[in-house]
């Protein structure tokens, strides 16, 4: 998530900083950075409103918040993940005429462009983390591990963009945007059945001990393995037949639609002859 998050963001900066550099427009580099700035904070403010906000309430309904907001977390993940899998292709031509539009306006138009870009994407990992980091917090995992996680996946995409601002590098971004998508939808499918878990400990929905099986015996939750498929996919060891049914049909719908799209999008003959060809970024 950290990865993957990070890199559209730290991408979207890249291309804003290369272009105003390239067009000789230096003096205006400081309104980008004012701009990150400005989505860095309001993400973090995010992050700690849906950490410390619900804390003092009773349990069915801190339950309910956190089941809620789960399943909105994987509805913005989700259109993210076909939004960014559609526009790979134009990311750079569409914010570059942003930026053209913003510096012939008012001093703080391109501020706003840089904190649209990157503040979406800062709400959104702020929202997709807090829902990793509360179904952690309620196995055996640490709390802590998602955050830790994340950290690692954001200082490798500003690495990786360092890269690519120097020519290091360069980015097949339709290939990675349709691995990591894919693998994003294993990821939500599971922070979906958590929120449908959170609802039922709320007692929203039914169905809390009507287990469709519980394999607690042979994946302990405390174990190496444990952990690993429940820092990454929140597999539970315990599954409810609601949570079963709720992830199966989840990635049964999402990922058909999302491969169908990919396959559609590198037909020659459904696509036109500009976006056949993979966009490369690099300064």
């Amino acid at each position: 998530i950290g990865l993957r998050e990070g890199l559209e963001a730290t991408l979207v900066v890249v291309i804003l900083v290369a272009y105003l550099v390239k067009s000789d427009r230096r003096h205006l580099l400081p309104r980008i950075w004012a701009g990150v700035a400005a989505a860095v904070l309001v993400s973090l403010a995010f992050g700690a409103a849906l950490t410390f906000g619900p804390r003092g309430l009773t349990f069915e309904a801190q339950e309910a918040i956190g089941g809620t907001l789960s399943i909105v977390a994987v509805g913005f993940v989700t259109w993210m993940i076909f939004w960014m899998a559609r526009s790979a292709r134009t990311l750079s031509g569409d914010l570059k005429s942003h930026v053209d539009r913003a510096a012939e306006a008012s001093r703080a138009s391109l501020v706003v462009v840089a904190m649209l870009a990157v503040g979406r994407e800062g709400l959104e990992t702020a929202l997709f983390l807090w829902a990793a980091t509360q179904a952690a917090s309620s196995g055996s995992s640490s709390s802590t591990a998602p955050l830790v996680g994340a950290a690692l996946g954001i200082t490798t995409a500003v690495v990786l963009a360092f890269a690519f601002y120097k020519g290091a590098l360069k980015l097949n971004l339709s290939k990675f945007f349709t691995w990591t998508g894919g693998f994003l939808i294993l990821v939500a499918a599971g922070v979906l059945a958590y929120g449908v878990h959170d609802l039922q400990e709320a007692r929203i929905l039914p169905g809390l001990h009507n287990l469709a099986f519980d394999v607690s015996d042979t994946i302990e939750p405390t174990s190496w393995l444990g952990t690993l498929l429940k820092g990454t996919l929140n597999f539970s060891p315990a599954t409810t037949w609601l949570e079963l049914i709720v992830w199966v049909s989840y990635v049964a719908v999402v990922m058909t639609i999302f491969v169908k799209r990919v396959r559609a999008s590198h037909n020659p003959k459904a696509a036109t002859p500009a976006s056949t060809t993979p966009q490369k970024v690099t300064a």
